[in-house]
């Protein structure tokens, strides 16, 4: 009864936080902690825990598919995980394999045209792992509607040390100029991955850290962070819910931010720059509380006339 009661109740604050979202990621990026610990609390080998932690993922996929969030990228297998035993590597790789095989061939991938490619030092891995990351490619490879990326042999800093010694080797051969590198010079050197900046970076199983995920299109665009205590495989959907609230209460704190400043600028600009500095303000101005629109709308500033002077 205490249980049913508990599905009911989950059930309903679901549905409240669905209809409370306002605003969606673009990109959300998961750290899938806690497998390991999860198998342990329940008596199971870590290879179930593993497992366990796939039928989440499966289920993410879902999730983003509603919420029409448009890129996911899993950290599924760090540049740090080769240092576990062998075993325990050799059934991870085992499992991986398994399932970009089932992804690649599931009709619910293929329902919602999920483009499936890994990122990361690929070349690391066992031959059939990499056979499977090249057959999901091949399979999904033509659909554009949700980007799936899985980090395996993954590091971010390897990742931008990687990016640095391409554009050097450009350099060096005359290929590219050092006046020229920019932004876009970087991203291209990059892991073929990610296709947009990280909006939000999930952490499950306690620890609240970022461990070297993506730092260049997660630090770069500021991306919201959410750190929850559920291991990966107990991951719910009020949860996924809870990360996208604080997605969106990072966002409204970053466009009031921005309107607040604008407002201190036309403020202290002189007539000529007056007109178009207001123009910027308004598109921020429904970032603000009540209060600090109505200042905006009574500010004289926006009919300033220079005449009067």
């Amino acid at each position: 009864m205490l249980r049913r009661l508990r599905r009911l109740a989950d059930s309903a604050y679901e549905r409240l936080l669905e209809r409370e979202l306002g605003q969606t990621p673009s990109h959300v990026a998961i750290i899938q902690d806690g497998n390991r610990r999860y198998a342990s609390k329940q008596g199971q080998d870590k290879t179930e825990g593993h497992r366990e932690g796939a039928q989440t993922t499966e289920q993410i996929l879902h999730w983003c598919d509603e919420l029409d969030i448009d890129e996911v990228t899993l950290y599924a297998l760090s540049t740090e995980n080769f240092e576990r035993p062998e075993e325990e590597l050799e059934a991870l790789y085992d499992l991986i394999t398994e399932k970009l095989y089932d992804f690649a061939d599931a009709d619910r991938v293929h329902e919602a045209g999920v483009r499936i490619r890994a990122i990361g030092d690929i070349d690391r891995l066992p031959d059939r792992v990499q056979d499977a990351i090249a057959y999901a490619d091949r399979r999904t490879g033509d659909y554009e509607q949700l980007h799936l990326n899985i980090a395996l042999a993954y590091g971010g800093r390897a990742e931008l040390l990687d990016a640095t010694r391409d554009v050097a080797r450009r350099v060096l051969e005359d290929d590219l100029a050092p006046d020229d590198i920019d932004d876009e010079t970087v991203s291209e050197a990059l892991y073929d991955g990610p296709t947009r900046d990280v909006d939000l970076i999930i952490r499950t199983g306690g620890d609240e850290r970022t461990s070297n995920f993506l730092p260049w299109q997660a630090n770069g665009n500021e991306a919201a962070v959410y750190f929850c205590a559920p291991y990966w495989p107990e991951f719910r959907k009020i949860d996924f819910l809870r990360s996208i609230r604080t997605y969106e209460n990072r966002e409204r704190s970053w466009r009031r931010t921005r309107a607040r400043r604008a407002l201190t600028l036309v403020r202290a600009l002189g007539e000529t720059e007056c007109a178009e500095a207001t123009r910027i303000l308004q598109r921020f101005r429904e970032a603000l509380p009540s209060s600090e629109r109505e200042t905006i709308d009574a500010d004289p500033v926006d009919e300033h006339d220079p005449a009067a002077d």
